[in-house]
């Protein structure tokens, strides 16, 4: 590590613009803001969320740091080593985990895959070896070991994606989106992870566009947008700033065609959702946070025909909403 630095992460004032050639001539030039002065810091050790709608620079951002594309203005450090000026150093100390079949080579059993890739990092093969039949425990593939890729199931994959990224021991690992695409069981196997390798002392930047997960899995998260950064704090501070708000969530036994009326017409209601769970009629009822008009709603629901009835702070995707709109 470069004498302890104090972030495991930073960027300052970092930009990066996309240009591309429109046709032949004058004038044929587009740009593409994809990060406008973004500054950020990262704690080693934690788990770092980072969200936002497609395009707004997250990828972009995972990318400069891993040193797979280089800014247009500012700098970023990854544990004190200069991305563009020191990327050698910054890739002995990082893991990327991407999604899908990108950097897997499918003819290749799970095994196989882990040791072209320690050849790669010139890892003694002693210690390759070792942290190859670790990985693959951790991850669940030992059965599956010496079964070609192109026949694990997506979520296998991923958790290749995982082994492979933790090959030489990183002490920053970047998952960009590591759970999209994956089947609920996948998904969950890998979250379960994420907080294990932060307690074995990693440091985690995670892109998602799963607000649950960032809620779930995260220390902090900086939500971007248009390549600015809008917000950055712990989830739980995001929905309290956000979300100035608090949810009724009503389910009835006996649908009722004008009861959202009714409901949106009690004082204090800002916004009623209608839905459907099963046989149940669902409301999701938005209200002032220092409001309680849980015996209004049960009241105009009928007591005899409520299900259920609780009000509950907002959700970590309801302030990322909020905040975007």
């Amino acid at each position: 590590m470069n004498d302890q630095p104090q972030y495991a992460v930073e960027c300052e004032a970092l930009g990066r613009i996309y240009r591309f050639s429109r046709g032949i001539g004058r004038g044929s030039t587009q740009e593409t803001v994809a990060l406008d002065d973004l500054n950020l810091t990262i704690t080693p050790g934690s788990v770092f969320g980072l969200l936002g709608p497609n395009g707004a620079g997250k990828t972009t951002t995972v990318r400069i740091l891993a040193t797979l594309l280089t800014p247009t203005s500012g700098t970023a450090r990854v544990l004190g080593y200069d991305v563009v000026d020191e990327p050698k150093r910054v890739r002995e100390h990082i893991g990327l985990i991407l999604g899908g079949d990108r950097g897997l080579y499918t003819r290749l059993s799970g095994r196989q895959n882990l040791s072209y890739h320690a050849a790669l990092n010139h890892m003694d093969r002693r210690r390759a070896r070792e942290r190859r039949e670790e990985l693959l425990a951790l991850v669940g593939l030992s059965d599956a070991a010496d079964t070609a890729v192109e026949r694990y199931s997506r979520g296998m994959k991923q958790r290749l994606h995982i082994a492979r990224g933790l090959l030489t021991e990183p002490e920053v690992v970047f998952m960009d989106e590591p759970t999209i695409g994956l089947d609920p069981i996948g998904a969950q196997e890998v979250r379960t992870m994420i907080p294990e390798l932060a307690a074995a002392g990693h440091t985690i930047l995670l892109t998602t566009h799963y607000m649950f997960e960032a809620d779930q899995l995260c220390d902090e998260v900086a939500i971007i947008n248009e390549g600015k950064l809008v917000a950055r704090d712990t989830p739980a501070a995001i929905r309290r700033r956000f979300a100035t708000f608090r949810v009724i969530e009503l389910a009835v036994r006996e649908p009722d065609l004008g009861l959202a009326d009714r409901l949106g017409a009690l004082p204090g209601v800002e916004h009623v959702a209608v839905g459907s769970d099963g046989a149940l009629q669902t409301f999701s009822i938005r209200v002032p946070p220092d409001a309680d008009l849980r015996s209004a709603v049960e009241e105009t629901a009928g007591s005899d025909n409520v299900e259920s009835l609780l009000q509950r702070d907002p959700t970590l995707e309801e302030a990322y909403l909020a905040l975007l709109s």
